[in-house]
This record gives structure tokens, sequence and C-alpha cells, in this order.
């Protein structure tokens, strides 16, 4: 399949008929996302249990708990998706290239072997100490113990333990102002259980940092299937040490708290152990890290995820300040919209991982191939996305809560939560796209002006608008992030230049 002598556009609709053909990079692509993006639901679905399990202590203490997940995921944000995405492109890169390499050195190996063969026919060896299979019985195959060496992975690992101390230091000691600026006041009923709750989470920040670091790892392996079995191990743990810790030991909310960090360290430690078996964790020397490489990439997806974040963290913002009913309610559709959304974001990583192998290799073909398939699979996954929710959140909200005025804003908020997941679909995988394509600065500066024009609205239309408001502006900030990753590909810029010989 070739890009030659086509409009740049032709790539949303390249072999549409085919999107769900099971060939082999339809099978490429849903071996990474569907483990993937099953692995990046556990830890949303925890936090959703979280919530339905607070949500029966007390409305004001599920809007507290709002505040400080909103306040954790935010900060985590920051540092773990510049993290994440950096370390997927550059593993999926240095594995193809090492992989080119160790299948060269293998041809050269046969060519040499043909020849001792030849040469063996002439000269007998006068050594017939071997064993029947050509070798002492001493030695050992290289193959079976030999772990690859991935210079990213090492830079990965330290990079990720030192922002997860960093943030549970930047937590515990600024909690209670980072709290009063989302809104919670200091004679609000909401700071002692959403102070209680942020520090307490805050511990396990290593933890999670770690394991989104080895989770990259994995994902630039095109393995997304260990972070399932680790996350569903953790958050299996989480599940049943909840109401263990808040109604048993009568914890409350803390008890929600320590039941999530106990579950994080345990994934932390599953992946480790995983990740031991199949690379080297130590560099060879400290000239081996790319500590640079990725700082420079990393500050990049860094600045974006600021802006991404200021704009779900200000609208958060915005529905303390107009009490703990809207407040409740925005978290229960908050979580709902985000953990949704993430099901794209399984595509996003295929993405990724593919488009950098291709990249690496300078597979023009195949990175049109794979733009087109995943694109055309976040549509579909997003119109099925929106039937789903458009009937589920109305019949399912009871789960979360029985307050009725909480019921009634969750009511006003589904269509917006329901509709919008085409939209949040296309702009998670444009996401993936262009970090395989290792497209870093467009992907920041766009985010930038994405998040100015969004910012405006979000302060704008809560004015007038109210709780209706902030999902107005949500919605504009989504599609607004959709086109961006559209424009790209649709010009032909950047990496895709290509697209226009």
């Amino acid at each position: 399949m070739d890009g030659g002598g086509r409009h740049p556009l032709s790539v949303f609709s390249n072999g549409a008929r085919l999107a769900f053909r099971r060939d082999d990079l339809g099978k490429e692509i849903m071996g990474i996302a569907v483990p993937g993006a099953l692995a990046l639901l556990a830890d949303p679905l925890a936090s959703l249990v979280d919530t339905a399990f607070i949500g029966h202590i007390g409305p004001v203490e599920l809007a507290a708990v709002g505040v400080s997940i909103a306040v954790f995921n935010q900060v985590s944000r920051i540092a773990i998706f510049p993290l994440v995405s950096v370390t997927t492109s550059f593993v999926a890169e240095e594995d193809a290239t090492s992989s080119d390499r160790c299948k060269d050195e293998i041809s050269s190996d046969k060519e040499r072997n043909v020849s001792d063969c030849e040469m063996d026919q002439l000269i007998p060896r006068e050594d017939t100490s071997t064993t029947s299979a050509g070798k002492s019985p001493f030695q050992t195959d290289s193959r079976e113990v030999e772990r690859k060496n991935i210079p990213s992975v090492s830079t990965a690992l330290l990079v990720g333990g030192v922002l997860g101390l960093v943030q549970t230091v930047l937590l515990v000691l600024c909690a209670k102002p980072i709290l009063g600026f989302m809104g919670v006041k200091p004679d609000s009923g909401m700071l002692k259980p959403a102070l209680q709750y942020l520090v307490l989470r805050s511990l396990g920040a290593p933890a999670v940092l770690l394991s989104l670091a080895m989770q990259g790892v994995f994902r630039g392996l095109k393995d997304t299937k260990t972070p399932l079995y680790a996350s569903v191990v953790g958050d299996t743990i989480n599940i049943v040490l909840d109401p263990i810790f808040m109604f048993v030991f009568h914890y409350g909310v803390g008890g929600a708290a320590v039941a999530h960090v106990i579950s994080q360290y345990f994934i932390a430690a599953i992946l480790l152990w995983k990740l031991r078996l199949h690379v080297e964790l130590l560099p060879p020397s400290l000239k081996h890290l790319q500590i640079g490489r990725f700082l420079k990439n990393g500050f990049l997806l860094l600045t974006r995820v600021i802006a991404a974040t200021c704009c779900v963290t200000l609208s958060a913002s915005m529905a303390a300040r107009l009490g703990s009913t809207q407040m409740a309610a925005f978290q229960i559709c908050l979580q709902i919209w985000l953990a949704s959304s993430l099901l794209a974001d399984g595509l996003a990583f295929a993405a990724q991982a593919i488009l950098a192998s291709a990249f690496a290799r300078k597979d023009q073909s195949k990175a049109i191939a794979t733009a087109s398939r995943v694109l055309q699979l976040g549509m579909v996954l997003g119109v099925l996305l929106s039937i789903l929710i458009g009937v589920g959140l109305r019949i399912g909200s009871t789960l979360f809560t029985e307050n009725q005025d909480v019921l009634n804003h969750i009511y006003m908020a589904t269509p917006f939560v329901a509709l919008t997941q085409p939209i949040n679909a296309l702009a998670f995988v444009f996401d993936g796209v262009n970090y395989g394509a290792s497209d870093f600065a467009y992907a920041a500066y766009s985010m930038i002006l994405v998040a100015i024009v969004s910012i405006v609205c979000i302060v704008t239309l809560t004015s007038y608008g109210g709780f209706i408001g902030i999902w107005i502006a949500l919605s504009i900030y989504m599609c607004l992030r959709m086109f961006a990753g559209f424009w790209r590909i649709g010009t032909a810029q950047g990496p895709w230049a290509f697209l226009r010989d």
C-alpha cells in the first residue's frame, strides 16, 4: 500500500472497508490495543469502586474524594504521560533497530557457517570432545538466558522513581493549599476527608510512576498483556481491601486510600519481576543513560500535559465552587467520561508502538496503513461507547449515589458525556499517531493553543451556564484536540510530509 500520488486526506478513508479485517496488521493492532485498553481501564474502574463505596458514606465525603482524586490524577498526569509516551516510542524504536541488527548478524553467521562446513569437508577437526549437538556439555545456549539491552529502559525506571518521590513530597507538604486552590475552603465540610484521602493516596506515587514507566517499556515491546495481568491482580486487591478498611475497620475515606496504595505497590512489584526476565534493568555504564534525550522530548510533552491538565483541573475547581452536590455529580460523570475514553487509548498505544517501529525502519507503507486503520477503528469505538453510555449512565447512576439532587445533575450531564465519545476517541488516537511519529513538538504546541481557547471557554461558560456550562466547555476542548490531530496529517506536514510525494 503506497501513499504516493494520493491526497493526504485519503489516509482517513484508506482501506475503510478492511477496517475489521483480521490480517497481520489487524491482529497486531488488536493484540496491543485490547490488553492495553483493559489495563488502562483497571485503575479508573478501581477509582469508580472507591467512588461507589464512598458514595454510600455521604455526598460530602463523595465530593471531597472527588476533589482529591482529581488533584492526584492531574498531578500524576504531569509526570506520567511524558514519561510513558517517550518511553514507549524510544523502546519501540530501539527494539526495532536492535532486532534488525540481530537479523543481519544471524545472516552473516549463516554465511560464515556455510564456509566453515565447506572447510570441514576438506580439513577434518581434531577436537571431537563436543557433544552430538556440536557444543561442549558445559556450554549453555546464550539465547536462552540473553536479555535485551535497551538503554531507554534503565532511563525510564530512574526517571520514574525520582518523579514518584518528588510527587509524594509535593502532595504531602502542599495538600492543604492545593485543595484550597481547588475550591475546598477552610470552613468546608469537605476539607478534612479530602485532606486525609489526598495525603494517604500520595504515599503510593512512587509505585504509580514506576508502574507506568514499566508499562511504557512493555508497550514499546508490543506486550500489553503483562501490564494487564499485573493491573488485574493489583486492582482486585484494592476492591477486596476497600470494604474491609472502610467498613470493618471503620477507617472511612482513609481506608479507601490505603487500599489503593497497597494495590499500586503490588502492581509495581509484579511488573518489575517480569521485566527483569526480558530486559537488562541496569545500563552497562552511566553514559548509556539517555537522560538528555528523555528530558528534551519529555519537556515538550510536559508542556502539553500541563496545558491539558489545566483544562480538566480548572473544570473540577469550577464544579467544586458550585457546591458539594454539583461536585459530586461532576466527579461521577468525569470518572465515567475518562474511563470510557481511555478505551481509545488502547488503539493509541497500538498506533504509537507500530508507527515508531515503522518510522524507525522507514516503512512508509506500513505507517499509512496503521494510521488509517486505528483512526477508523477509533471512530467506530466512539460511536459504540456513545450508545452504551447514553443508556447505561441513565440507568446505572444509582450505583454511585442515592442522593436525588446529585442524580438530577448526573442526568443533566449525560448527553455531553455520551455524545462526545466519538470525538474523544479520535482525539486520543491522534495522540498515539503523533507520538508514534515522534512528532512531540507539534503535540506540545498545538495543545497549548487548544488549552488557551478552552480555558477561556470554561471560565466564561461556567459563569453563564453553571454546571451545564462546564460540560459545554469540556466538549469544545475535546473538539479542538481532535481538530489539531486531524490538521497535522490532513495537511501532510512534519513527519507526514511524505504523503505529498
